[in-house]
C-alpha cells in the first residue's frame, strides 16, 4: 500500500492523554475491539431500557459512554461496509446486499495491520458477492450441506484477504446457528461442526482464542467480533429461552411502555423531546390471535441477545486475565434496528432441511431448535426499537439509530457512566482507529487509487469539544432514504413523499413539518439528490 500521511506524534499524544510537544505518547497504543450485533433492537440492552439480562453490556456502559445519536446505514451489509471503510456504502460496492466490498477501499484491518497491529475477526462477513445456484433444488441441498458446490464467494473478497490475519466465521449473512452454511477459517471451508455447536458461542470462543494468541506479543491488536445474533432464524439454546419463558406474555404494547418508562427514569431520554409513537406495525396486542406463540418468539430473541452478552463477559474476562482490559478500546453497536421480516420460505439463503434431512418448520409455535425457522415480525420489532418509529431497512430513527457504547478505562477516565448526545455515524470508527493507532491512510491499495474517507475522528466528540462529527448525513437503501442537516431531518419510505422533522424538538419523528416548510423540503431534497449522484445511488 502507498500512504498519504502519518498522524503527527503531537496529535496522537493529545488524543491518548500523553505528553505534549513532539515526544512520543506515554501510553501505548490501545487494543481495539468492535463488537457488532445483528438486528438488535435499540432498547434491547438493559442500559438502554431493556428487560433482557445484559450485565456485561451494562458494565461497558457503566464504565464507559452511551450514545443516543449514533447512526448506522439501516441494513446489515451497508452498515458493515461503512464501518470497516469509513465511507458511505454506495461508494464501496454495498449500495445493496450481497455484493463485494470494492478493492479500492481499505478496511480498518488493512490499515492497522500495516501500522503494526495484529488483526482478527470472528463472525459474519456478508461483504462478498453471494450468488445462488441456477437450480433452486441444488441451492437448497447446498444450504443444507447435502452437496458441495464450491466456494461461497470470490476468495479475494474474503476477510482473510482484506486485512484480517485470522477469520473464523461465515461469508454469507443468514445462518443455521447449529450448523451454519458458509462457515470458514480464512479461505478453508469448515465442512462439519460438533454436535454441541452454537454460532454465538463459536464467535465468542474464537474471539477469546485470538486475544490469547495476541497477548503473547507486544504488538496491539484489532479484533472485529461480528455476531450473527439476534438475526433470524430464532435459534436459541433451551437454557437461555427458559429465562424468558413468561417474560413476554403481556405483549408488545406493555413491553414498549415499560421500556419507554425505564429510559425516561434513567435519564436516557426526555418525554417531551421523545414522545412515544404508536407501534409502527399498527397491531394491537389485545387483538393478537396468537399471544402464546408470539410470546415464544420474543423469548427466543431475548435468549439470543442474552447469549451474546454472556460471550462479551468471557471476552472481558480474558482481557482482565491478560492485563489488557484497561488499554483496550471497545466499541459496541448494532448494524441496524430490529428486523420486521417474517414469512420468508426456503430459498437463496434459507434451507428447507437440516444436514440429516429433517424438515425445517417455517411457522413454529415454539422457535429455538434447528428444525424451526422463526422471525419476530414487525410488531415486536417496533416495540424493541422503542422509542423510535419503524425498523431495519428504513432510514427513520428506528432503522438507522443504534445503541452505541464506547469503553476504554485508560483513555476515557472521568467519563464513566456518561451519556453523549452528540451526532455520529459508524463511518467515524475507521478514522478514529487510524488516529489512535498512529496509522496512515493509503493513497492506493490493491493497485488502485483510494478516495478520501468520509468519516471523522470521534475523539473530539467523546471529549465534548464538538456536538457532531458531521454537519450533514445521508441515507438510502432499497428506495428508503433520509438526510439530516443539523437538527433537521427528512425521511421517506420507498415511493413515499418526504416527511420533515426537527429532531431538537421531536426526536421520535412524530410531528411531520413538511407542509409547513415546503422550501426546506426543496432545499434538502436538492442536497440529497446531489449526494445520491455523487455516491452512485442506484436508479
Amino acid at each position: 500500500m502507498k500512504y498519504l500521511h502519518a498522524l503527527p506524534a503531537l496529535a496522537l499524544a493529545e488524543v491518548m492523554g500523553g505528553c505534549s510537544g513532539t515526544e512520543a505518547p506515554d501510553s501505548p497504543r490501545p487494543n481495539i475491539i468492535v463488537i457488532m450485533t445483528d438486528d438488535m433492537g435499540y432498547s434491547d440492552p438493559g442500559c438502554y431500557g431493556g428487560e433482557i439480562k445484559t450485565p456485561n453490556i451494562d458494565l461497558l456502559a457503566e464504565n464507559g459512554i452511551r450514545f443516543t445519536q449514533m447512526y448506522n446505514c439501516a441494513r446489515s451489509c451497508p452498515s458493515r461496509a461503512s464501518l470497516l471503510t469509513g465511507k458511505y456504502p454506495h461508494q464501496v460496492g454495498l449500495a445493496r446486499n450481497g455484493q463485494n466490498l470494492t478493492m479500492d477501499a481499505p478496511t480498518i484491518a488493512e490499515v492497522l495491520r500495516e501500522a503494526g497491529y495484529r488483526t482478527g475477526m470472528a463472525g459474519k462477513w456478508h461483504l462478498s458477492r453471494t450468488k445462488a445456484l441456477p437450480v433452486k433444488e441444488d441451492q437448497l441441498k447446498w444450504l443444507a450441506h447435502q452437496t458441495d458446490s464450491g466456494v461461497f464467494a470470490p476468495l479475494e473478497s474474503y476477510p482473510s484477504n482484506r486485512g484480517f490475519e485470522e477469520h473464523w466465521g461465515v461469508i454469507w449473512g443468514v445462518v443455521d446457528y447449529y450448523d451454519p452454511f458458509s462457515l470458514v477459517h480464512n479461505e478453508t471451508a469448515i465442512k462439519e461442526v460438533p454436535e454441541d455447536f452454537y454460532m454465538t458461542d463459536f464467535i465468542t470462543e474464537k474471539s477469546v482464542e485470538m486475544i490469547e494468541t495476541f497477548s503473547r506479543e507486544d504488538d496491539p491488536f484489532f479484533l472485529y467480533v461480528a455476531h450473527t445474533a439476534p438475526h433470524w432464524p430464532l435459534h436459541a439454546l433451551p437454557e437461555d429461552i427458559e429465562k424468558y419463558r413468561d417474560t413476554y406474555k403481556d405483549g408488545w404494547d406493555k413491553l414498549r411502555s415499560d421500556r419507554y418508562r425505564r429510559m425516561v427514569e434513567m435519564g436516557l431520554i426526555d418525554s417531551l423531546l421523545y414522545p412515544l409513537p404508536p407501534n409502527s406495525s399498527g397491531k394491537s396486542w389485545d387483538e393478537c390471535p396468537d399471544k402464546e406463540k408470539e410470546a415464544n418468539h420474543m423469548a427466543a430473541h431475548a435468549a439470543m441477545v442474552d447469549r451474546v452478552d454472556q460471550g462479551i463477559g468471557k471476552i472481558l474476562e480474558k482481557l482482565r486475565e491478560k492485563g489488557m482490559y484497561d488499554n483496550t478500546l471497545i466499541f459496541f453497536l448494532s448494524d441496524n434496528g430490529a428486523s420486521y421480516e417474517r414469512g420468508y420460505l426456503p430459498g437463496f439463503d434459507r434451507p428447507g432441511e437440516t444436514r440429516d434431512g429433517e424438515t425445517i418448520g417455517y411457522d413454529p409455535f415454539v422457535p429455538g431448535p434447528e428444525t424451526t425457522w422463526g422471525y419476530i415480525g414487525n410488531a415486536w420489532a417496533s416495540a424493541i426499537n422503542t422509542p423510535f418509529r419503524f425498523w431495519k431497512k428504513e432510514s427513520y430513527e428506528g432503522g438507522a439509530c443504534t445503541p452505541f457504547i464506547v469503553h476504554w478505562p485508560a483513555g476515557l477516565k472521568g467519563m464513566e457512566n456518561s451519556v453523549n448526545r452528540g451526532v455520529a455515524h459508524v463511518m467515524d470508527i475507521l478514522p478514529t482507529c487510524i488516529e489512535l493507532a498512529g496509522a496512515e491512510y493509503p493513497v492506493s491499495i490493491h493497485g488502485q487509487q483510494t478516495s478520501p474517507v468520509e468519516g471523522t475522528n470521534l475523539m473530539p466528540l467523546l471529549n465534548k469539544e464538538i456536538s457532531t462529527t458531521h454537519d450533514t448525513l445521508y441515507w438510502e437503501h432499497e428506495g428508503g432514504k433520509a438526510i439530516r442537516i443539523g437538527d433537521w431531518k427528512m425521511a421517506a419510505l420507498k415511493s413515499q413523499p418526504w416527511e420533515l422533522f426537527n429532531l431538537e424538538k421531536n426526536r421520535t419523528e412524530t410531528a411531520d413539518l413538511s407542509a409547513l416548510y415546503p422550501e426546506k423540503i426543496k432545499e434538502m431534497n436538492k442536497l440529497w439528490e446531489t449526494w445520491a449522484d455523487r455516491v452512485g445511488v442506484p436508479e
